[in-house]
């Protein structure tokens, strides 16, 4: 079982803030609602891209500097992912397996899926042993194709997946318009403070899988894993986000 002792502390002042600043905008937000009888959490504005992100499942994910060599939609624990296997353009011996799971309908939450990835590892490969999990972050910087003109910052689940036949690095966090989180709980935060605009804050879980030597360690996948997270990230804004 993975620890998320070391993570929550290190991300439980933000989260304490997060959540007083949500609670008093529900407080101004509610009193309106409960005296007109309108809540705002009953009916919630539609998701834009939900058409664009239920395509995922079906096509997986374009990469830039990427090749996709095979690409389907699978059942992982309660959910259907797209499992996509991509190659580095230029080289033979660079590949990663890309796990996208996309929000499917305005009433989807992110939930903890990452249980869902380890229960597939081990019915994939008999086995799955995680080791040397830290919280990692990554940014990616603005381009053409993106409407902010600044650097949009990721946190992630970074570990070592094991298995009897293969060992890889993973990076874990699920993917918004304006950044990423492995927590469930900045994602909620973020869709309470969209909808009170009218908005929504869609989601896609990302697992990155990265093959690398048996039992090794992990933070020398580190550079390779923070370079593909940056360019799914990216795509994913520029897309489907």
């Amino acid at each position: 079982m993975i620890s998320f002792s070391k993570f929550f502390k290190e991300n439980r002042l933000s989260q304490v803030a997060a959540l007083l600043l949500l609670l008093l905008l529900l407080v101004m937000g509610g009193v309106p609602g409960y005296l007109t009888g309108h809540w705002q959490w009953k009916q919630p504005s539609p998701v834009s891209s939900l058409k664009e992100l239920r395509q995922i499942r079906k096509a997986g994910l374009t990469v830039p500097g990427w090749q996709t060599t095979e690409q389907g939609e699978q059942q992982i624990g309660e959910h259907k992912w797209s499992v996509q296997v991509i190659k580095k353009e230029g080289s033979e011996d660079t590949q990663a397996i890309l796990l996208l799971l996309p929000q499917s309908g305005p009433m989807e939450q992110p939930e903890v899926e990452w249980t869902e990835v380890n229960g597939w590892g081990r019915s994939r490969w008999g086995k799955w042993d995680v080791a040397q999990y830290r919280s990692a972050e990554f940014t990616v910087k603005p381009s053409a194709k993106l409407a902010s003109n600044v650097e949009t910052k990721v946190e992630a689940r970074f570990f070592r997946g094991s298995t009897p036949q293969q060992t890889f690095a993973v990076l874990q966090w699920y993917a918004m318009p304006n950044g990423g989180n492995p927590s469930p709980f900045n994602w909620f935060v973020a869709d309470q403070l969209a909808q009170w605009r009218k908005q929504r804050t869609p989601w896609v879980g990302v697992s990155i899988l990265i093959p690398m030597e048996p039992l090794g360690q992990v933070e020398k996948s580190w550079p390779l894993a923070e370079s593909i997270g940056e360019t799914v990230q990216a795509a994913l804004m520029a897309g489907p986000l």
